[in-house]
């Protein structure tokens, strides 16, 4: 099938077009992880555990969320 007959159909929301991709090997754009090191106070650190352990989440998965959160602000 043409790209133009795809984008009929999904123009037209007449049926799914994921059925013409290939859906195995979706990657997203700048997904790909990099490592960083930060270096927190302890008094940080602590506060990032805490609120982390309430919501139960990893120190890791916190940093994230705030992060994207702020990011997401300024974009």
């Amino acid at each position: 099938m043409k790209a133009s007959q795809i984008d009929e159909k999904f123009d037209e929301n007449s049926e799914d077009i994921l059925e013409y991709f290939d859906t195995k090997n979706i990657r997203k754009v700048n997904e790909t992880p990099k490592r960083v090191n930060i270096d927190f106070p302890t008094w940080m650190v602590e506060s990032l555990d805490r609120e982390a352990q309430h919501i139960g989440v990893s120190r890791q998965a916190i940093i994230k969320m705030w992060l994207a959160e702020k990011l997401s602000r300024v974009s």
